[in-house]
């Protein structure tokens, strides 16, 4: 199990762990695996593991635009690899906080039969969102 910030728990994706009581299903496995599929996302991983950063700061680092950014951020952020915090300035501005859950990631064949009999024991047609 790995705890991250605020609370938040993460899959361990080895096959055969539960975290938080929840199974890794398939559609959770794709999730992660979509959300690591793109080479800003991983650069925003890279920075966001040094320090939680502010979203302008992470927009500069990276040079792209904010709205750019979010979109990336969401994705992220659905998947479970980083989490979000409102914070107030002490102007009273509302900030906004980005960080790094920590994830571990080992993708094997157990790891996908697993996340298939998940689906199987919790009734989920595999087959419902294929093209």
């Amino acid at each position: 199990m790995i705890d991250g910030p605020s609370g938040t728990c993460q899959y361990d994706l080895t096959g055969d762990r539960q975290i938080a009581g929840e199974t890794l299903t398939s559609e959770k496995l794709l999730a992660v695996l979509a959300a690591l599929n793109h080479p800003l996302r991983l650069r925003l991983i890279a920075v966001l593991s040094e320090d939680r950063v502010h979203v302008s700061e992470l927009a500069r680092r990276l040079g792209i635009s904010r709205p750019l950014l979010y979109m990336h951020l969401e994705r992220l952020e659905r998947a479970g690899i980083v989490t979000g915090d409102l914070e107030l300035s002490p102007d009273g501005k509302a900030m906004k906080y980005f960080a790094l859950t920590p994830f571990d990631v080992h993708l094997t064949a157990g790891t996908v039969i697993n996340a298939l009999r998940a689906d199987e024991q919790e009734g989920l047609d595999v087959q419902e969102n294929t093209p």
